[in-house]
């Protein structure tokens, strides 16, 4: 099942941009990307520009789905946290705000004791600008200009 599509504005794309900055630096990680559970990239930061970001966002919001599916048969609500252990990359998968997945790329020049330390500060962050999307998408909307406009009004302005 889908996820509802995040709308965001450029405030807060900016901001989540500047979080990955952020975190791509001080957890002297590889590549950051904050990607939706439909498998969207959101932002990346680092070496991203190198990889082939739409097919792993895509699997790693598929992998996301799939780790969700094995907390429920254990009676698990979710897996908020993945690690992934390679030779010479590892990559660090959190769920954030039941939302974005934050995902951390890195190799022998940080620990996963450091992008763990980091990847919590950067969440928290995280979560109050997906707070300021929830909000925004449930104020109310502007009044709609073009709904008081009817066919009548349509076909005389293109018939005078």
């Amino acid at each position: 099942m889908l996820t509802p599509q995040l709308v965001m504005y450029e405030d807060e794309v900016r901001r989540i941009q500047a979080v990955a900055d952020r975190l791509q630096q001080d957890s002297r990680s590889r590549a950051i990307l904050v990607v939706d559970k439909n498998g969207q990239l959101i932002a990346a930061s680092g070496s991203a520009a190198d990889l082939d970001t739409t097919s792993l966002s895509s699997l790693v919001a598929g992998n996301v789905a799939a780790t969700g599916g094995i907390a429920k048969l254990i009676e698990e609500e979710e897996f908020t946290g993945q690690f992934h252990e390679g030779k010479g990359i590892s990559v660090h998968m959190t769920l954030v705000g039941r939302r974005v997945i934050l995902v951390v790329l890195f190799d022998k020049n940080t620990t996963h004791g450091l992008v763990r330390l980091r990847v919590k500060k950067a969440g928290t962050e995280l979560e109050a600008i997906l707070e300021d999307v929830a909000k925004k998408a449930s104020a109310p909307q502007a009044t709609n200009v073009f709904a008081e406009i009817t066919d009548a009004d349509i076909d005389n302005l293109f018939n005078d």
